[in-house]
């Protein structure tokens, strides 16, 4: 029965933001659109562990939603023109515009990227409803309590109700100015599939995937934008190497990766797309990101990396985005360059005490100095501070190899 349940649950997760984005496009209201959706996961897990999972599990899934939706309006006698709509089961077009693509998930993104909600809002909204994250996940993905989040992410619905935020895509000539955020969303969304910050499963594919898909569909509508072809770039290049990251549980870190196992279609793809920003020559921070993926991937083994030239991506990175987190990663190929020490006085000074690759860098430098008793305390505090499966199982091996 307990695994019965797990697979209700998986099923469920994978299928959230589809759900989610089907429902709100047909009845307009997030919030009928969610609860429903809670009350479909309820009659899945009385029926499918004694009758088994349906052979389209979404289809069954977003009938019954849309069942529950339409009863709780007529309980609730909320029968506006939008509505009715819903009931015809031969026509659920929604009135308004839906912009220049078909494609839900897509305006549900937009819709949570709307300019009026703040920008933390707008990821916490994201990874709420299009990744199917729960409060405690994305909590801790922004290291902020659950309460904190909790109230976060239902200001930010109570703003789309209020403002009326249409569920759309924008026109082709507002694209644009609404870029930004929704790439910075997209982005996070990927990270949060590849890193998963919760106690689950290591990585969560059906975000990457999704991430994915979307970023390909906003490419088509913007062919001339060369940070949406870096995020591209960026996402297969990373997606490349996913079979390879995790192996019997553990985290494999890029140096002792089977590189054999990356998909190379992909890394392909990923160096094309590379080159073809080179070719623009208006770098912004996520092509960059994605020529840094480039090297990594380009090189046959890890000692043949170009470490220089990593060192001055993140330069270039670094005027853009002069954060801890550019700073931390570009330390790291210090560490390559110029030893262990050199990288260990730039990493010391920055303020990431609570993040756990900090700790986990740190601990690595320290280990590789010979200070065995400095790294089993960093390795102890990056231990405790991530909740991703494989990466504590990483984490506690390292250290039990220090004497």
């Amino acid at each position: 029965m307990k695994d019965a349940t797990a697979a209700v649950e998986r099923v469920f997760r994978e299928e959230y933001g589809r759900l989610i984005a089907s429902l709100a496009r047909r009845f307009g209201d997030i919030g009928i659109a969610e609860e429903a959706a809670g009350e479909a996961l309820v009659a899945a897990l009385e029926r499918w562990p004694e009758f088994g999972i349906p052979a389209n599990p979404g289809g069954w899934l977003t009938t019954v939603a849309g069942n529950r939706a339409i009863d709780r309006i007529r309980r609730e006698n909320q029968r506006d023109a939008k509505h009715q709509a819903a009931f015809m089961s031969y026509d659920d077009t929604p009135h308004e515009p839906t912009g220049p693509v078909e494609d839900d998930r897509l305006r549900l993104l937009f819709t949570c990227c709307h300019p009026s909600l703040a920008p933390e809002a707008r990821i916490a909204l994201t990874l709420r409803l299009l990744g199917g994250l729960t409060v405690p996940e994305i909590a801790q993905a922004f290291l902020v309590p659950e309460t904190t989040m909790a109230q976060r992410i239902t200001r930010a619905k109570q703003k789309i109700a209020s403002a009326k935020v249409p569920y759309r895509v924008p026109e082709t000539a507002d694209l644009p100015e609404r870029l930004g955020g929704v790439l910075t969303v997209l982005f996070l969304v990927f990270n949060e599939g590849y890193l998963a910050t919760g106690d689950g499963d290591p990585v969560r594919a059906e975000l990457t995937a999704e991430a994915i898909r979307l970023t390909r569909i906003l490419r088509r509508l913007l062919p001339e934008e060369p940070e949406v072809t870096g995020l591209l770039g960026l996402l297969v290049l990373t997606e490349a190497r996913r079979e390879a990251r995790v192996r019997n549980g553990q985290l494999v870190p890029l140096d002792e990766q089977d590189r054999a196992g990356w998909n190379h279609a992909l890394i392909d793809e990923g160096h094309n797309l590379v080159r073809e920003c080179l070719t623009i020559n208006r770098p912004g921070r996520y092509q960059i990101l994605a020529a840094i993926n480039a090297v990594h991937t380009d090189a046959p083994t890890a000692p043949d990396t170009d470490w220089s030239q990593v060192v001055a991506l993140y330069d270039q990175l670094t005027r853009l985005d002069p954060s801890p987190i550019v700073a931390l990663n570009r330390a790291v190929a210090v560490a390559e360059l110029d030893g262990p020490d050199v990288a260990l006085a730039l990493v010391d000074r920055l303020p990431l005490t609570g993040y756990h690759a900090w700790h986990a860098t740190r601990a690595d430098l320290l280990r590789r100095l010979g200070r065995s008793s400095e790294a089993k305390e960093a390795y102890d505090a990056a231990i405790a501070a991530t909740q991703n499966s494989a990466e504590r199982a990483y984490l506690s091996r390292k250290r039990g190899q220090l004497v």
